[in-house]
This record gives structure tokens, sequence and C-alpha cells, in this order.
């Protein structure tokens, strides 16, 4: 099959906790939807439900799944799972998302037949005052948070951090979660949906009623992780060097995000073994192959298919590049 940078298309969803960033034509993501507020903005998805289009070339109009269940080795070639592995976001929190948790793989082919769901944050913007909730206050454990969810006193066990534009955070399955209010992020992701809500500050639905919690699966999963084992499993697969490089930003089992800021015409290649996805999150440029030049700008994701071979970044932007 044909291999050159495919422009994607995104799915949208309107959350409770949605906002107007991602719409508003002023701050140029670019995104558009029949709602009023857009929650999320999926990028890079391949779903039953929600999958991206390819926007150009010969495979315009067509599933990415479709065409990746064509040919495989457009994964990589040693990728072997029938699922696809990633899932990319855009998500924009007008108000507080829900206090949740995530469970890891043996958990959720346990009990969900699914995957579990590591994840990681780049923050794009943040309004003055924003914080997230990010684990457990230091020194309490798995039991400490039971009893205080049972007495409901969510706050007292929380770490809530102060965020700032540019901030990455590592999320590994286990640990408790929340993006507050004002924030926009890029989210990488295992591809799996599961979320384990714990509170949700007795939030009502347009109907009335209130969301539904997930309390004893998240108090099944919940740990608490110190500093040192977040970094461990953030660069578990680093090679030699990696940690030390700024602009790598995780290489864990589950795939490997960097931050490529150009000023000036750099060089890249897409090897056989794995997909390149490049997300851009500031300026404008162009993305350069033997065969063609594709215009990149902000809000834009294109994904490389495994075995492209050779490409140049060209511009003044910033990228956020996902593989496995």
């Amino acid at each position: 099959m044909k291999k050159y940078p495919y422009l994607l298309s995104y799915v949208t969803k309107d959350n409770i906790w949605g906002g107007t960033a991602l719409l508003d034509p002023e701050n140029g993501w670019n995104v558009k939807a029949d709602t009023p507020v857009v929650g999320e903005a999926w990028k890079l998805t391949v779903r039953a439900k929600e999958n991206s289009r390819i926007l150009n070339g010969e495979y315009a109009g067509k599933e990415l799944g479709e065409v990746l269940r064509a040919c495989p080795a457009l994964i990589g070639n040693a990728y072997k799972d029938p699922t696809f592995p990633l899932l990319i976001k855009l998500i924009d929190a007008q108000d507080n998302l829900s206090v949740q948790v995530h469970p890891d793989d043996a958990y959720a082919a346990r009990v969900e037949n699914d995957r579990g769901k590591t994840e990681m944050w780049v923050i794009l913007d943040a309004k003055p005052g924003a914080s997230i909730v990010y684990g457990l206050r230091d020194g309490l454990t798995a039991e400490d948070f039971k009893e205080a969810v049972m007495q409901k006193r969510y706050a007292s066990v929380l770490n809530e951090i102060p965020v700032k534009k540019g901030d990455v955070f590592f999320i590994p399955s286990g640990m408790l979660h929340a993006i507050g209010k004002g924030i926009l992020i890029a989210e990488i992701q295992q591809n799996c949906d599961l979320t384990y809500r714990v509170w949700d500050y007795d939030r009502r639905q347009a109907d009335g009623s209130l969301r539904a919690l997930h309390v004893e699966k998240a108090l099944d999963v919940v740990r608490p992780f110190s500093e040192a084992e977040i970094r461990a499993i953030q660069f578990e697969a680093a090679a030699d060097g990696e940690t030390e490089d700024s602009s790598v930003l995780a290489h864990c089992r589950y795939f490997k995000t960097e931050r490529l800021t150009t000023c000036q015409p750099v060089a890249h290649s897409v090897p056989d073994s794995t997909f390149h996805n490049l997300l851009c999150i500031e300026g404008e440029g162009t993305l350069i192959t033997p065969d063609g030049e594709y215009p990149i700008r902000k809000g834009d994701n294109y994904y490389l298919p495994a075995g492209l071979g050779s490409y140049t970044i060209e511009g003044h932007m910033v990228l956020l590049r996902a593989t496995i």
C-alpha cells in the first residue's frame, strides 16, 4: 500500500466539563463541531466507534483503521496486537474533570476484557491558578484512600499541584488523577477508554441525574506512587542517554513521546519497526518527503506509516511525535 504522510480527521466529544477553547478560531486549533462545547478532540483514534479518517492523497475518505487492517505493517513490522496501540487527544477542561483512576493491563483483561491505560499529559495552556490532581498526598496508602472515600473526605487525600503551559505529567495505570478547570492538554495514552470515577463533585447531568461512579473498581486498582517510581515507569524503555535528552518526554513500554521544536530544516526517518505520529501544537511549516511536500499547522495531525523512510520538518513549529 502507498506510504505517505496521512493527514487525519478528528472525533469530537461534547463532555459535560468541556469548553470552547478548541472551537475558538482565534486559538488556531481548527476544530469544528455541531455542539456548543467540545471537551475532547481525538486526533489519532482507531476504534470501533471512533475512527480517524485520512483527508489527503490516495486514501482520502478512508478510515485509518481500514487502511491499517489491510496492511498491518504500516503500524510496524514487529507489532502483532490486533488492537491499534495509541489514542491521542486534545482535552479542554472548562470545568474540573472527575477524580479518577485507570486499571493496568492485567486487571483490565480479567475484569473488562480490555487493555489497561497508562497516559501522559502535555499542558498546552493553563489559566492562572489552574491545578491538577496528581496522585495521593505523600505518605498515604491505598488503605488511607479507601477510608477517606468511605467517609467522603476526598479532598483530604488528593495531591493537588499547580500547572503552567509546557509542563509534562506521566500517569501510570493505578494513579489517581484529575484535570482541573482552565487547562488545555494533549494526551498520549494506551488505546483504552476505561475510566473509574471516584468523585465527581456531586455534579449532575442535563437530565438531573448524578454521573455514575465506579468506587469499588477504583479501590481495587488505585495505589500510591513515589516520584522515583513514576520516573522509572516513564522511561523504562529508554535507551542510553535518552533520559538526558530534554526532547524525550516519555519512553515507556507503551509509547515514546518527543517534543520537537523546529526553527530550521531537520531531517528524520520512519523505520520499518514503528510509525511516527506528528501533532502540531504551535506554529506552521512543511513536512517534506521524497515524493512531495505537505503543509502542516497548529492542530494538524499526520500519521507517518512505518517504513515511510526519510522526511524533513521545515518551519517554525512545536510538534509532539509519538511512536511505539
